[in-house]
């Protein structure tokens, strides 16, 4: 295979990695967490713009609040996982962008003046970095179990604001028993790539 990465990390960031639906009690550290953060915010976004808000659900009161707006399949899992993050977007992420693109500071105001314009590019960009947060759980030997299975006007409500759109809820933590559903079918190759 004339991938640059290591099998063994190709196994672990991708082929072996699955969606978690049961965890250990084993806690996920502010650390982890930071040292996840610090990998992959250098994945790459349209005009570097990073639209991602993540909100760790720690405390007992939070994670009732949260529980409430989960699909009711979902509910268990999301109780019992040692971490919950929310994922959002930042709808107003271009205040910083005249830091984050120096070059071209006036990207702020020539493209992205007009909210709609804004919250399109911030769900789009946010999403990339959503991917890129979960395969960063992966390479720190931990397991994501994502969902969109929620209300997302009643966890906005409960813990964004207005500027802040939810996109989906990442359970995350050691792998529990029995924590795999059968692996699902992907498309293979053929189905997905045309040449032009």
């Amino acid at each position: 295979m004339s991938l640059a990465l290591d099998p063994a990390a190709q196994d672990l960031l991708f082929r072996e990695a699955r969606t978690a639906n049961t965890f250990t009690d084993e806690p996920v550290t502010d650390e982890q967490v930071q040292a996840i953060y610090d990998l992959v915010k250098y994945g790459p976004t349209a005009f570097n713009q990073t639209p991602l808000r993540i909100t760790l659900v720690r405390s007992p009161e939070a994670r009732e609040r949260l529980v409430k707006h989960m699909a009711e399949g979902n509910r268990p899992k999301t109780a019992a996982a040692p971490l919950v993050a929310i994922l959002s977007a930042d709808n107003e992420f271009h205040e910083e962008l005249p830091a984050l693109l120096p070059h071209f500071p006036q990207a702020k105001d020539m493209f992205f003046a007009e909210r709609p314009v804004r919250e399109q590019s911030a769900l789009l960009n946010a999403a990339l970095q959503a991917a890129y947060f979960i395969v960063g759980v992966r390479a720190a030997g931990l397991a994501a179990g994502p969902m969109t299975g929620l209300d997302f006007v009643g966890v906005q409500k409960e813990f964004l604001d207005a500027d802040h759109t939810p996109l989906m809820v990442v359970n995350i933590g050691k792998p529990g028993e029995d924590a795999w559903f059968p692996r699902s079918p992907r498309l293979s190759f053929d189905e997905v790539v045309t040449t032009v």
